[in-house]
């Protein structure tokens, strides 16, 4: 017979009671979180789940998450949404996702289609480059300038951007014609443009489409232009800005981030982590 104490025999289901008691309050949080942020993977969650005060780790939640089914499994899909192929002028690439020190000092812009049942639509945005907030966003059954003059208008007017900002997009058509430039030029922005066919010149723009995607638009059959025009709107306010948190910011949405933020700090740190080739 094993040796072993009374109080180590009785010790050990009352633990293992105890663990399964805050393993099913965990799970119960994870599924409405997951209802929210349906595609959060384990260490977003674990983030989150911190923040709300749980003790947990990763391989704690993942393994709930696993047991629950509740990891994520994202569908890719890829379309097109740039015309490069034009005779308007182009602008040399003023940023190489080098991170800037404060907001507003570079905003990164890109548009994206989105399916209902019988047609697309089309999504601009433009996100701070420091931050990841999305500082303004257009939508339109057509693919063309107004679009994106649209949001470019949405965002300076909620942000009010100083001079020289850098402005940071691909070579598409939308954003190298006339009136597209023209606004840009009027409000002192710098232009800079991506690299031909180089998706990596502008990742954190790319990246937020891939969230929006995969979080939202993949998971809803929009029936008409106001439904998706009501949703997108309520994920890049409600959600994406405000709540959901992004590794890149040590795990805080884009509202905390900024909030963080102190005019020293952007004076300490911007000449040692910015530098605009």
């Amino acid at each position: 017979m094993i040796e072993l104490s009374r109080s180590s025999y009785y010790y050990r289901p009352v633990e293992s009671k105890k663990r399964a008691v805050e393993d099913a309050d965990i799970r119960d949080r994870i599924e409405v979180l997951a209802l929210e942020f349906p595609r959060y993977g384990y260490r977003r969650m674990t983030a989150q789940l911190k923040q709300e005060d749980f003790r947990v780790n990763h391989k704690r939640i993942l393994r709930i998450m696993r047991e629950s089914d509740l990891l994520c499994r994202v569908r890719r899909r890829r379309g097109r949404t740039t015309d490069s192929e034009h005779g308007l002028p182009v602008y040399p690439n003023l940023y190489r996702n080098a991170v800037p020190s404060e907001p507003d000092r570079v905003w990164v812009a890109d548009v994206t289609y989105i399916r209902l049942m019988a047609q697309f639509v089309y999504l601009a945005v433009l996100l701070d480059a420091y931050s990841r907030k999305v500082v303004g966003w257009g939508l339109s059954r057509r693919l063309d300038a107004t679009l994106t003059c649209a949001a470019l208008k949405a965002a300076i007017a909620s942000r009010r951007p100083p001079v020289d900002c850098i402005h940071h997009s691909d070579r598409g058509v939308q954003y190298a014609s006339h009136e597209y430039v023209k606004l840009l030029t009027e409000h002192g922005f710098q232009i800079s443009m991506s690299r031909k066919g180089n998706p990596y010149d502008n990742a954190q723009a790319e990246s937020f489409l891939k969230t929006l995607k995969t979080e939202e638009a993949y998971l809803w059959e929009y029936r008409s232009f106001d439904e998706v025009n009501e949703r997108i709107e309520r994920f890049i306010k409600e959600v994406y800005n405000r709540k959901r948190l992004h590794s890149a910011l040590g795990y805080q949405s884009p509202e905390q981030f900024e909030m963080a933020f102190t005019p020293m700090q952007g004076s300490l740190e911007r000449s040692s982590q910015f530098c605009p080739a």
